[in-house]
């Protein structure tokens, strides 16, 4: 990779830098002197941006939720129902393949209770939630449905990107067969 110009070493492109070198090598590489060499940096540099890694693990989790959130978004236009949920479900597994070391940074946010953590991930509630809505799912009933729905998800992106599903059955049509037994158990449970 070629070095970066000082003057445009801001946040945004910390995080991209980070994600890139996540997705590469996993996350377990992404540290402040791994980081600082890819972007030609001093690691002292970094603390300008963030408090330390725990600090940058927090803001890579928030850039991964925002990513992830806005690919769900674009997949959820223009469908409703059952198409809808498919292809959320269907984004939601093809970010996890094709940033795997950014999805692991979603799940590693160092304080889960952080409010800035929370709000990156309750767009993806929100999100799911308004997609459920087809099922008239209200209250309770409704983030339940998320929860099984993000099991699902996650369960099957972290399976397969363990190499868990090593039978010659397509995974997208495996997906989609889980994802529909689900909208039939919600479908049931009315």
């Amino acid at each position: 990779m070629s070095p970066r110009p000082r003057f445009a070493l801001d946040l945004a492109t910390i995080l991209e830098a980070a994600g890139e070198l996540a997705n590469e090598q996993g996350m377990q590489e992404v540290t402040l002197a791994n980081l600082a060499k890819r972007l030609s940096i001093r690691p002292p540099s970094l603390y300008n941006h963030f408090d330390g890694l725990p600090g940058l693990r927090k803001h890579l989790a928030i850039y991964g939720l925002n990513k992830l959130y806005e690919e769900m978004t674009q997949a959820a236009i223009g469908v409703s129902g059952t198409k809808a949920i498919l292809s959320i479900g269907r984004a939601y597994v093809n970010f996890a393949r094709t940033n795997p070391g950014v999805y692991e940074a979603t799940l590693m946010a160092p304080e889960p209770e952080d409010a800035d953590v929370q709000q990156a991930g309750s767009k993806i509630v929100g999100l799911s939630v308004r997609v459920l809505q087809a099922y008239q799912l209200e209250g309770d009933m409704a983030l339940h449905a998320v929860r099984g729905l993000r099991s699902i998800l996650h369960g099957f992106s972290s399976l397969e990107q363990r190499g868990g599903f090593k039978m010659a059955l397509d995974l997208d049509e495996s997906l989609e067969i889980i994802i529909k037994a689900f909208i039939d158990g919600i479908r049931q449970g009315q």
